[in-house]
């Protein structure tokens, strides 16, 4: 479970917990493994998004459920990924591209706020799922996080990289980090299945990167951060627990 995703009543002792925590875990980022991350990651879109429009809004504007293990998620992803999940052992899941012309006409029946997901092909749900994270306003990684997420991922060793990975999980926004854990967790559980779809989590979070973590401007990406980038999903979609577990990395250390 994410650090964040405990709803604790917003008074002022529990924000000053919240804050506390996070300059702890910057503290350990900083003396165990060189990193710094500046600036502030919470950053509330307070735009009122009227009807139910799904796809290109804030998470603050989609209707969410409460899942225990993770926190709240977008009901839109919870539907889709029930769906696929029976239909993981699909070759080239999320690699396969769906139909244009079908996903964009299920996009415009999702923003109507009308159910069709049920009847829709495995591609043609996965390229929405696609379509949801990378039209967001906002990456679910946010830019201030991503150099630091890069730095991680280049330490010397498994351990470090882990540690560090973890660490960084803690600071993102609480509904950014329900739904990346959510959504790795699925991942995982479909990269278990490659023997039948191909989908390796390398080949996964090839394919999500562009939709998880780009940077504000593609023209500076270096080859050298696309791969770094690929392999902090990676990392993630191998082992989604990584997400949270700041007691015993911080508290306990």
């Amino acid at each position: 479970m994410s650090l964040w995703t405990t709803h604790f009543p917003e008074n002022l002792d529990q924000l000053d917990i919240r804050l506390t925590l996070v300059l702890v875990i910057r503290f350990h980022l900083q003396v165990l493994h060189g990193i710094n991350v500046k600036g502030s990651l919470e950053k509330k879109d307070r735009s009122l998004v009227l009807g139910s429009r799904l796809f290109g809004v804030s998470l603050d504007n989609v209707p969410r459920h409460c899942i225990p293990e993770f926190g709240l998620v977008p009901c839109f992803l919870v539907e889709a990924c029930s769906i696929l999940r029976e239909r993981a052992g699909t070759v080239g899941l999320f690699r396969k591209p769906g139909s244009h012309t079908r996903i964009k006409a299920l996009k415009a029946k999702l923003n109507r706020g009308e159910g069709c997901l049920s009847t829709a092909l495995p591609y043609d749900v996965a390229g929405l799922v696609k379509a949801f994270c990378r039209e967001l306003p906002q990456p679910l990684f946010p830019f201030e996080l991503q150099k630091a997420l890069l730095r991680a991922q280049a330490l010397p060793s498994p351990p470090e990289r882990t540690s560090a990975l973890q660490l960084l999980s803690c600071l993102l926004p609480a509904r950014n980090a329900s739904l990346l854990h959510f959504l790795f967790t699925f991942l995982h559980q479909v990269s278990q299945r490659c023997a039948e779809n191909l989908m390796t989590s390398s080949n996964l979070a090839m394919v999500f990167t562009p939709c998880l973590l780009f940077p504000s401007d593609a023209s500076k990406l270096s080859e050298r951060d696309l791969e770094l980038s690929i392999e902090v999903l990676r990392a993630f979609i191998d082992s989604p627990r990584m997400f949270g577990g700041i007691l015993s990395l911080v508290l306990m250390d």
